[in-house]
């Protein structure tokens, strides 16, 4: 395939999603890679060691906030174009802690907007005869910014904003100030919101792998509330092709939805995972018979938001893809993928969490 962005950092290139999407341009593409990340507690550079001695991937550990880091990194490689998915990411952890997420999410994209129009700005006087030069900030946002839906309907690119959690308030800030830039200063960008992702390599504070694991070892599986709470999941290595579609392909100033059209309650989720478990792991820890037994109702989540459910047909119909994986098919894998990757999860139980619950408010 040819792509005409040839050299493109990634922000957040160690966490969940940035691995899938730094993994995607190294093995399937001739695009050379610039991973920026602080290494934070969800950061892991273990899940880039299939490629992180590839001569196209390069590594920066630095800070998005750090201006002088940034404007370095952006006037060392020159790149194409900016894939921005650095962000404290955890509903639960914005609960207990939200000064981190308006630091990173708000504080971070607005500096990384400044260094991108100053670069972008030198870019167009150095290369005003060269109608091949050009870059694009591309922002990687989420579908909690647009809040809750009620019983029925999606999620479109022109839904409005209601976010109702510090996390989802500090994407919807940086969505704003991304747009801003893009108005006031002309700066090229293209953003789009993405629905739940699971798959391999996330970070066990998240709903599938912690139940995966609290399975396995004979845990309580914990559902806030009567687990009716409703998600669009989209496997994040579907989400990766799409990302990378969208940041060759996607027109400056649109907004692109990602969804895996798998709307699933938690229980729903949970119970699927258990039934998975029961065919994979048949022998089971304790005295259960059956995984689903091992599910616990407990206290919601503060100001949790009901349903959220995705609309993906403009990136279909403008850019031509679609989910490959259905939630059945991607279940499966991602089950299969933490129970033959121990090491990689025991190292994070052993360090950074262990399990334990999060987000019931914190104390000032």
């Amino acid at each position: 395939m040819n792509f005409r962005r040839k050299k493109v950092i990634v922000t957040g290139g160690a966490g969940f999603i940035g691995s899938a999407v730094i993994r995607q341009l190294v093995n399937e593409t001739d695009i050379t890679v610039i991973n920026v990340d602080a290494l934070t507690y969800a950061g892991n550079f273990e899940s880039l060691d299939s490629v992180s001695k590839h001569p196209r991937n390069h590594f920066e550990h630095a800070d998005i906030r750090d201006r002088g880091a940034m404007e370095r990194i952006f006037q060392e490689y020159q790149p194409d174009a900016l894939m921005h998915l650095a962000a404290e990411s955890h509903v639960d952890r914005s609960i207990d802690g939200p000064a981190e997420f308006i630091e990173t999410n708000i504080i971070g994209t607005y500096t990384l907007l400044e260094v991108a129009r100053q670069y972008w700005q030198e870019c167009r006087q150095s290369s005003a005869n060269d109608s091949e030069k050009s870059f694009i900030f591309h922002h990687i946002s989420t579908d909690e910014v647009f809040g809750s839906l009620g019983d029925e309907g999606l999620f479109t690119e022109s839904s409005s904003y209601q976010p109702s959690s510090p996390y989802s308030a500090s994407k919807a800030s940086s969505d704003h100030l991304v747009r801003a830039w893009h108005h006031t200063y002309g700066l090229p960008v293209v953003i789009t919101h993405c629905s739940n992702n699971y798959g391999p390599y996330q970070f066990p504070e998240k709903l599938i792998p912690l139940m995966i694991l609290n399975a396995i070892s004979g845990k309580a599986l914990p559902i806030y509330g009567k687990g009716d709470q409703i998600r669009d999941w989209l496997h994040v290595e579907d989400h990766a092709r799409a990302l990378v579609k969208v940041v060759q392909d996607g027109a400056d100033g649109e907004t692109y939805n990602i969804g895996g059209h798998n709307e699933k309650t938690n229980l729903e989720v949970v119970k699927t995972l258990c039934s998975v478990l029961d065919k994979l792991v048949p022998d089971h820890p304790g005295e259960i018979e059956r995984y689903e037994e091992l599910i616990t109702y407990v206290e919601d989540r503060p100001g949790h938001d009901m349903h959220y459910a995705i609309d993906a047909s403009k990136i279909d119909r403008e850019l031509g893809w679609h989910p490959v994986e259905t939630f059945e098919t991607g279940i499966k894998k991602t089950v299969e993928w933490y129970l033959n990757h121990k090491t990689w999860w025991q190292r994070i139980q052993d360090g950074s969490y262990q399990g334990e619950r999060i987000g019931l408010g914190g104390k000032i």
